[in-house]
């Protein structure tokens, strides 16, 4: 792989202009197509072969005019203090505000509070529910402005009015103050790192380069392929992090191999052929991660990793072909000050530049550090890790709604006055479905299944049934006591579900509880019946790589493991701060309840391949002294010493780009914002550098050990270069003698 990459650096150093204008010619096709494509539609997260998913279809079926899952609406109306909704003035009020919306284009039906017994038993507050023909984003504006303008409405009759549900949901937008600073902290990390702004600027145009195509793609194919805005989001969160950090790699490579004495081209080769392989391998880990998502069922989890996977793609193509190509536009502008300073006057080959002598950088140092006390190390970093992961244990899944909004929203308002006035449960109704098309008394049937339903704990009431054109389908409301979120509500859908097999056996009936609360249930259970299956499968991805690309057995042994550690305290901060409530208030969550339920399995998948990025990234340059001849601590104090200011500064600017979506206002992109960050810096500064030197400290030879029979089933991918040694300038195996000169091990 080393020898194909190598060339396609040279192709790419020499065929510059092709091709830079092949990625021009992308980029401008790509945002050409975002631009005339037409605006995707947000869906329903939804899980085929689920008991509410079942039902939901079985309501489409039998109500075709109505949709299961449209947007819907709740105005709640409040009397001012001592007064009633009841009352005349108000209840004319009520009346005149839905009035106003009766007859409206996308509007189904609007309920009178007064006739469906809809008022609170001290008279004081009232709601209507309005349902809608279309999803809640494809509400046009005159709808939306219809509904706010008959609650401004009734609140000048002196009510107070407070909207919920789903009709003022708005989809996620880009753009914002956060996003910005996490770039610009990126950059500033950039020029520290590489000591140019030319080579800054590069990593970065190539990184936006890869991210405008595949935000440009995924809004083409919105439509046709169903994909929302998390997709759109996720993918550019992806694709802006490794891109940034793939094309870091390669360029430090290339100044590496210049400051060596390369020729430009032949450095352009080189840093392909042997940085590219490791980002070739990283981002193997990621897409095949992220594509393996579509392995748990769900249809929004599937695209949003198909989605990912598809940016670090073209970010790996990127970082292969439009990279070199820069460097050749940029000439001697990539390299440092220091490094131009040592070139020939008039020659564009620098002198060869010591970097070694009296005086260690950082990363050295650390190495060194790690090898005199690698049991401190380890037992330190090990059990620091362990009880940041501790919280985890009490990790609770769900999926967010109006309680998880801040108390400035109308929805969140609305919310809590239902819950003033109806009780807690009645924010998260159940709908039980009767399938009656086997059944010969359909009313005896209802009342069995009314009957039933309310005799189980914990329901407050069951309202009466609506049937369908031709009487063979019923649907019934049942309230909970208990709040959407809460584990008695998860327990009465259990019960409700165990209760009415009698009333099937008895009637012939089917009964299905289905509805948002129990489709959220439905979905969180899935998740965490998936989150072993599919951790067992990452792992032995990881372990299966590793070896190929190592050609080692406890070296993927241990990466899995600090894998492992790195999710487990990704997980303890999640429940810290969104369940908990730590350190929410500094990251602008004012509302805590249980973690969204797709975020582990996401979590998961994403953070595996982005940990084997620095897993390979690292070791690579430890393997590569190693196979020239080094000891195991030589090849430890290399590996930091060429890679680990780069895997730093890498690991930082992945940090500073996640970080920057936890100021959105979606709770879906605040968690996976926090638990990237957190999982990057767990896993890039302690386990990798801090626990993976120690473990191959107190390995030593053994961590490069490999069978013999598998040294031979085992492909040779020389993802170190080995290949390429024979090309290297003398001044550089010098460089490399004196790495070995350097003093290792315990004092």
């Amino acid at each position: 792989m080393a020898t194909l990459l190598y060339r396609i650096g040279r192709w790419a150093f020499r065929r510059r202009r092709l091709v830079g204008g092949l990625w021009l010619g992308a980029l401008v096709l790509a945002v050409a197509a975002a631009a005339l494509a037409p605006a995707g539609e947000e869906e329903d997260l939804s899980m085929p072969g689920t008991e509410s998913q079942k039902a939901f279809d079985l309501l489409d079926e039998r109500f075709p005019q109505s949709n299961s899952q449209g947007a819907e609406a709740r105005l709640v109306f409040q009397a001012p203090d001592g007064q009633r909704v009841t009352a005349r003035e108000n209840k004319a009020a009520v009346e005149d505000a839905l009035g106003s919306l009766e007859g409206g284009r996308q509007v189904a039906s609007t309920t009178d509070p007064y006739t469906t017994g809809a008022v609170s038993d001290d008279g004081t507050i009232a709601y209507s529910t309005i349902t809608y023909t279309a999803d809640a984003v494809d509400l046009t504006g005159s709808t939306k402005s219809a509904l706010e303008g008959a609650a401004s409405q009734a609140r000048d009759a002196g009510l107070t009015v407070e909207i919920g549900g789903s009709a003022l949901d708005a989809e996620e937008e880009l753009g914002g103050t956060t996003e910005l600073i996490g770039v610009a902290v990126a950059a500033v990390v950039l020029v520290l790192a590489l000591g140019s702004l030319v080579a800054a600027g590069l990593s970065l145009l190539t990184a936006f380069t890869g991210v405008a195509i595949a935000f440009g793609l995924v809004s083409a194919l919105a439509v046709p392929l169903g994909l929302t805005s998390t997709v759109a989001i996720l993918a550019l969160m992806l694709g802006l992090a490794v891109g940034i950090d793939y094309a870091l790699f390669i360029t430090s490579r290339f100044r590496d191999e210049r400051a060596q004495g390369s020729e430009p081209e032949e450095a352009a080769g080189r840093a392909v052929g042997t940085a590219g392989s490791a980002v070739v391998f990283a981002g193997a880990t990621v897409i095949i991660a992220l594509a393996g998502l579509g392995v748990v069922g769900i249809p929004e989890l599937t695209k949003m990793g198909m989605g990912g996977a598809g940016a670090v793609a073209l970010a790996v193509l990127v970082a292969l072909t439009l990279v070199p190509a820069l460097f050749g536009f940029f000439g001697r502008r990539v390299l440092s000050r220091r490094i131009r300073k040592a070139t020939r006057p008039g020659s564009e080959r620098p002198q060869p530049v010591p970097t070694t002598g009296g005086r260690f950088g950082l990363g050295t140092r650390w190495a060194r550090f790690v090898l005199r006390r690698p049991v401190a190390v380890l037992m330190i970093s090990g059990l620091g890790l362990g009880a940041v992961a501790l919280p985890a244990l009490s990790l609770e899944l769900g999926l967010p709604g109006d309680e998880s909004k801040s108390v400035q929203t109308t929805q969140r308002r609305a919310y809590d006055l239902l819950s003033e006035g109806f009780g807690p449960g009645f924010n998260g109704p159940l709908t039980v479905v009767v399938d009656m098309s086997a059944s010969e008394d359909t009313r005896a049937t209802t009342d069995l299944v009314v009957k039933t339903v309310g005799g189980v704990d914990g329901v407050a009431s069951v309202g009466d049934p609506v049937l369908s054109r031709t009487k063979d389908t019923a649907v019934l409301t049942a309230v909970p006591r208990t709040a959407p979120n809460s584990g008695e509500t998860k327990d009465l859908v259990h019960a409700i579900r165990d209760a009415v097999p009698g009333v099937e056996a008895e009637t012939g009936a089917a009964v299905l509880v289905t509805g948002t609360t129990a489709m959220n249930i439905d979905i969180s259970e899935a998740m965490s019946d998936a989150l072993v299956p599919y951790l067992t499968v990452v792992i032995g991805l990881a372990v299966l790589l590793l070896t190929v690309v190592f050609r080692s057995v406890l070296v993927p042994v241990k990466a899995a493991l600090g894998f492992l550690l790195s999710v487990g305290a990704a997980f303890g901060v999640l429940v810290a701060v969104f369940q908990w409530g730590w350190a929410a208030d500094l990251l602008g969550i004012e509302q805590t309840g249980p973690v969204m339920s797709l975020m582990p399995i996401l979590i998961i998948g994403i953070v595996f391949g982005l940990a084997m990025d620095y897993e390979v990234f690292l070791l690579t340059r430890m393997r590569e002294a190693y196979v020239h001849g080094a000891s195991p601590g030589e090849a430890i104090v290399s590996g930091f010493r060429h890679s680990g200011r780069v895997v730093a500064a890498a690991a930082i600017i992945m940090i500073s780009v996640f970080a920057g979506f936890v100021g959105m206002s979606s709770p879906t992109i605040q968690t996976m914002g926090v638990g990237l960050a957190a999982a990057v810096a767990f896993d890039a500064f302690v386990v990798r550098m801090a626990i993976a030197p120690a473990v191959l400290a107190l390995l030593g030879h053994r961590a490069w050990w490999l069978p013999r029979i598998l040294n031979r089933v085992l492909p040779n991918v020389d993802i170190e270069g080995e290949a390429l040694s024979r090309r290297v300038p003398a001044s550089a195996a010098e460089s490399d003698a004196a790495v070995r000169r350097l003093p290792v091990g315990r004092d």
